[in-house]
């Protein structure tokens, strides 16, 4: 399943996305449930799945808007450094380099990311990024998957010259409303197979600026899980995204920044496209 949360004609939803259309789950379970993360805080996906047999779409893509598709997470917990690149360049560590994200940080797709008035040194890169849906502590990582919704993409925007210290600074500069997106939907496990390589690339204008697999990563999904869980409870709605090589756009001369008007598109084949315009702060 394809889960969606989304407004459209003033009001908002959740639903599952199949073909170019959405499937209102309002419509099917009424007053029940009140979002997608209430869906997963009530383990009723299979009930959700059953639902949707036979059913068509409520309402086509083009007369949506999206959302995060959680749209309150209580955590989202990224990971600052994780493939062997970017080790490199910021230097090796035994666990993940972790930092957070509030949701008012990362926009759903369509949405515009807006570039903050304290830095021009401003980019956005691809990330795979996991939706937990049960709650967990100390999960070892051979059962991390069945604490695991799903998939979905971040775009992870960076105001770089927001890090007057470094790396130990990421949080701030990760963390200006909008400055990031998330979506365009949670792809479920039932149509991925998370043991088998995901790949993602990021673009800006339609120009390649990075591309990579999941199996390039030193810390895998499932030891990411392990070791998230390890020190704080895994909810039903949590994120934690994945990382990325180190980053394209500081590390090229001339670096090239995004600037208003650039638009910024995640792609994975596995999950679906999140694309974005970058606007000025006003």
């Amino acid at each position: 399943m394809r889960l969606a949360s989304y407004v459209t004609h003033g009001r908002s939803g959740f639903g599952a996305v199949l073909g170019n259309g959405i499937v209102d789950v309002r419509l099917r379970f009424g007053p029940r449930f009140t979002s997608l993360l209430h869906i997963l805080r009530e383990n009723a996906l299979d009930e959700l799945k059953a639902a949707l047999a036979g059913v068509r779409a409520d309402y086509p893509l083009s007369e949506i808007e999206l959302l995060r598709p959680i749209v309150q997470p209580e955590k989202i917990i990224c990971v600052g450094v994780n493939e062997g690149e970017a080790a490199r360049v910021v230097g090796a560590a035994k666990y993940p380099n972790l930092y957070f994200r509030t949701p008012s940080a990362l926009v759903g797709h369509g949405w515009p990311i807006v570039r903050p008035r304290e830095s021009v040194e401003f980019d956005c890169q691809g990330e795979i990024a996991l939706v937990i849906g049960r709650e967990g502590r100390r999960i070892p990582p051979e059962r991390a998957f069945e604490f695991v919704t799903g998939f979905t993409l971040c775009a992870g925007g960076a105001a770089r010259s927001f890090l007057p210290m470094g790396w130990e600074t990421i949080t701030p500069c990760k963390n200006f409303d909008a400055s990031g997106s998330l979506g365009p939907w949670v792809v479920t496990l039932d149509e991925i197979d998370p043991t088998q390589p995901l790949r993602v690339a990021t673009r800006v204008n339609g120009e390649l600026r990075r591309e990579h697999s999941s199996a390039s990563l030193p810390f895998l999904f499932a030891d990411l899980v392990a070791f998230v869980s390890l020190f704080t409870t895994l909810k039903p709605g949590d994120v934690i995204t994945t990382g990325v090589p180190v980053a394209a756009a500081d590390r090229v001369e001339p670096p090239r920044w995004l600037k208003p008007g650039d638009v910024v598109e995640i792609a994975s084949p596995e999950i679906g496209l999140l694309r974005n315009v970058v606007i000025e702060e006003p």
